[in-house]
Order: C-alpha cells, then sequence, then structure tokens
C-alpha cells in the first residue's frame, strides 16, 4: 500500500514536471511570437515615418561665353562729383573811369572835280545854195530795174531814202526812212541812188563848197 503510494506520488511527480516543461514551452513560444510581432510593429511604424530626404539641387551650368564678334561692353564707369567747394569772393576794388574823348572822324577829301564836258559838235554850216541834181531824180531808179524775184512775189511798196552828199556832189551815204515793206527792193534802190545820183554840192553863205542831205521818195509799181 506504501508502495503503490509511492508510485502514485512518483508519478505524480512526473507530470507535474512534464506539464511544467509543456507550460514553459508554451510561455516561452507565446513570449518569442508576441515579441516578434511587436518588434515587427514598431519596424513597420518606424518606417512610416522615416523622412526622406530632399534630392541635390540641379547642377548650375555656366552661360556660354560670348560671340568673339560681339564687343564686350565695358562695366559702368561711376563718376565721383567731388564735393563743391564754396570760395568767399571779395568785391573787386572800384575802377576809376575816365572820361575817353573819340576821336575826330576822318577827313574826307573832297570829290576830284569832274571832268569838263566834250565840246559839241560844231553847227553844221548854213546853207546858202542847196544840192542840185544833175541829172532828172526819176531816172535814177526805174520800173526797168524792178528785181525779178520780187516781180515773181508781187512785192510793190514806196520807200523813202535820205541821201548824204560830199562837198563834191557825190553819194557818200544811203538810208531807208521808210521801208516799202520788201527789204530786196528797199537795197535795191539804194545800191541804185549810190551808183546814179550825182549833184552840184551845196554851198556855204561863203560861197564854199559844203556837205548836205538829200532826202527822197520812190515807188515800186508792178505793171498791169
Amino acid at each position: 500500500m506504501a508502495y503503490a503510494d509511492r508510485n502514485v506520488s512518483g508519478s505524480r511527480v512526473v507530470a507535474i514536471v512534464i506539464v511544467a516543461i509543456i507550460v514553459a514551452g508554451m510561455g516561452y513560444a507565446f513570449v518569442t511570437g508576441l515579441a516578434y510581432q511587436y518588434i515587427k510593429k514598431k519596424a513597420e511604424e518606424l518606417k512610416t515615418f522615416e523622412v526622406e530626404e530632399p534630392p541635390p539641387p540641379p547642377e548650375e551650368i555656366p552661360p556660354p561665353p560670348p560671340p568673339p564678334d560681339t564687343p564686350v561692353p565695358p562695366p559702368p564707369t561711376q563718376v565721383v562729383v567731388p564735393p563743391a567747394i564754396v570760395q568767399s569772393v571779395s568785391p573787386a576794388p572800384p575802377v576809376a573811369t575816365t572820361n575817353i574823348i573819340p576821336p575826330p572822324p576822318p577827313i574826307t577829301p573832297p570829290a576830284p572835280p569832274a571832268p569838263p564836258a566834250p565840246p559839241a559838235p560844231p553847227a553844221p554850216p548854213r546853207i546858202a545854195k542847196p544840192l542840185k541834181p544833175r541829172t532828172p531824180p526819176g531816172s535814177w531808179v526805174t520800173n526797168d530795174d524792178y528785181p525779178a524775184a520780187a516781180q515773181r512775189s508781187g512785192d510793190e511798196g514806196t520807200v523813202g531814202f535820205r541821201l548824204d552828199v560830199d562837198a563834191t556832189g557825190k553819194v557818200s551815204n544811203c538810208s531807208i526812212t521808210s521801208s516799202s515793206g520788201s527789204s530786196l527792193l528797199d537795197s535795191t534802190a539804194c545800191n541804185l541812188l549810190r551808183r546814179r545820183a550825182r549833184f552840184d554840192p551845196a554851198q556855204d553863205a561863203g560861197g564854199n563848197k559844203i556837205p548836205a542831205p538829200y532826202s527822197g521818195r520812190f515807188t515800186w509799181r508792178l505793171e498791169k
């Protein structure tokens, strides 16, 4: 009986030890599992709140150098204006004024006397005896002398003339005083008068032969 009780108590102790080992193993496993889950959870929380570092700033690229043909403007020049220096100016001493007498105006020389007027030409001598034609004036120019060109063009008209006759009675000049309207008729009349007109010269009161003018008219008329 005592042996049986001793066996029962020994079995009980073994059973208790085995239960204690099992409980201890389960406790260890439980504690170990909880600790692992706790550590894992804290690690995830720390990972969630991990602050990311900002990215580095971009590298600065220097500006390209200016082209060789473009002149580089010089840096602005600063002009430093010195402060104005105020100097006291003493008043100028009074200047003595003197009355200046202006010089007399230059004496203008008198104008030279005007040259004497040339003497008037002598008056033509007084004609005491006029010119006298040696031949009839109607024979000096006739229609027989009519220029052929004037006849073809039908030119007609009266020519007024003046003859200058020298002391010998010859014609020295002929001028037209009134035109016939045709230069050909005028020039033909003067040419004929120079050749054909002859005079006894004029005389003054002393009987001296002197030059004298002679005027007349001639009409050129075509025959119908």
